[in-house]
């Protein structure tokens, strides 16, 4: 096996030299002082998080960043292929660039991301969009210095995907949004193959990274005062398994909680069939990990969740949640669903409404069932109608907004360590978060945003507390 680290080594030299080359010839083709790149990501926080890598390489290539794509000289987008809506957006965004490319043809727009993992989209781009210059997929995310720089000097269009080695690549420098939240990925890619997921397509095979790395880059974050740090992967639950000397997930979290510091540890996401007691052992034993457990069970009915190939059923599920909230005091549980799955009936929906009535989760991410190209899922009849889809929908939101309010009701006159986040543009009130992953409004000034207050629970919203600082 190749030494990794060497190969990482020498792959960041030679990154580095494109990007020194890149800020030379930006400095002829720049509108104003400065070359300027406009980024927008759409989808998860494994996209956030490589956004933050290419604004990295950005940075170190001349660029400095704006909020419109009006000043810009070279603009990307960084798609999402896990729901159609995204997709549909950023065709529709794309397209909307077509008049200002014409009247500054110096600009370059790109496109990266899982979307630009599938052929069908790809030869769209191709075809349809002739004024994007530079199409790459996740797996080429490591040398995106060498796909600029080629696409500014030889003026030709440049497409690359596909191309995955299966390896991990460090030494990219990283330019993070924010200065007190911060991203943490751990690893890439997932083995699962759920059959409505296109995740295992687009951004290949598990892969972990190598446990010190992660530690020194933990380590860092919380000596820069980084006050809520999330750990990332499609499975986290699954990290550490394809290392040379394997590594649990529950024990890496140990490690990172271990490090003094204020802040809190956060981790998504998590996958059922994965999710060990000892996991739960170390949330509940842990100094700063967040009292908060997001479990995507997706349907409470065994026959759909072995047509989603989730590797687990009903009464397993259930078995993990009442030995976190056995060992977690005041657990915060969080999921994910798919309301009208190919071949689901109504019954199969009323089990998942049980589900959630017996756990009483916090809240829930939900979703009505979106085929994806190249799925199974997506070859699977799918008799009942997007109207009655809608009407199921509608029930599950009216139940969790009924367990939510509940929950919420409970937690007045509570008092509550919270994270101030940001102000309100339109109240000047200020957002905060409580480690259980639940939003709290305030009034406060916002020279508070990015530390920890107390609070008191006056008043509860669904899913929104209102408090007032102590």
């Amino acid at each position: 096996m190749p030494d990794m680290t060497v190969k990482s080594h020498q792959l960041a030299e030679t990154q580095s030299e494109y990007m020194k080359l890149t800020a030379e010839i930006m400095e002829i083709r720049k509108r104003g002082e400065k070359p300027l790149a406009f980024i927008r990501t759409y989808g998860c926080q494994q996209n956030v998080a490589d956004s933050e890598k290419i604004k990295g390489m950005l940075s170190r290539s001349g660029f400095d960043f704006v909020d419109s794509p009006d000043e810009a000289d070279f603009i990307l987008f960084n798609t999402c292929a896990v729901r159609e809506h995204a997709e549909d957006r950023v065709f529709g965004n794309v397209g909307a660039l077509k008049n200002l490319k014409r009247k500054h043809p110096q600009i370059l727009i790109a496109l990266c991301g899982c979307m630009m993992e599938q052929e069908h989209v790809a030869n769209r781009i191709y075809n349809s969009f002739p004024f994007v210059g530079l199409v790459f997929g996740t797996h080429s995310l490591h040398h995106f210095p060498e796909l600029l720089y080629r696409a500014l000097v030889d003026g030709g269009r440049v497409f690359e995907r596909g191309n995955d080695d299966n390896q991990v690549y460090e030494g990219i420098p990283v330019r993070r949004d924010g200065n007190f939240k911060g991203w943490l990925p751990i690893m890439y890619g997932c083995n699962n193959f759920c059959t409505y997921c296109i995740v295992p397509y687009v951004r290949g095979r598990e892969r972990s990274r190598d446990k010190n790395i992660i530690l020194t880059e933990a380590r860092q974050m919380i000596d820069l005062g980084y006050k809520d740090i999330t750990l990332l992967g499609q499975n986290v639950n699954s990290y550490g398994k394809t290392l040379e000397t394997p590594v649990s997930f529950a024990n890496l979290l140990r490690e990172i909680d271990s490090y003094d510091g204020d802040y809190w540890l956060r981790f998504m996401t998590s996958h059922p069939k994965d999710c060990s007691r000892d996991l739960i052992d170390a949330i509940a034993e842990g100094r700063h990990i967040s009292k908060h457990l997001h479990l995507p069970f997706q349907s409470g009915s065994d026959r759909i969740l072995k047509a989603m190939n989730r590797h687990y059923d009903r009464k397993k599920y259930l078995e993990t949640i009442a030995y976190a909230k056995e060992r977690i005091e005041d657990v915060s549980l969080t999921s994910d669903i798919i309301v009208g799955f190919p071949g689901e009936t109504y019954e199969d929906f009323k089990q998942t409404l049980s589900l959630i009535r017996e756990v009483e989760f916090t809240s829930l991410f939900t979703f009505i069932f979106s085929p994806r190209k190249g799925t199974p899922a997506e070859k699977l009849d799918d008799p009942v109608s997007a109207e009655e889809k809608s009407k199921w929908f509608r029930e599950l939101l009216d139940v969790q907004e009924e367990i939510a309010a509940k929950r919420c009701s409970a937690m007045v006159g509570s008092r509550e360590r919270v994270l101030i986040e940001s102000v309100k543009e339109k109240t000047n009130e200020l957002n905060a978060r409580t480690s259980g992953n639940i939003i709290v409004e305030l009034e406060g000034d916002k020279s508070l945003i990015g530390t920890f207050q107390e609070v008191k629970i006056t008043q509860a919203r669904n899913w929104i507390l209102k408090g007032e600082l102590i």
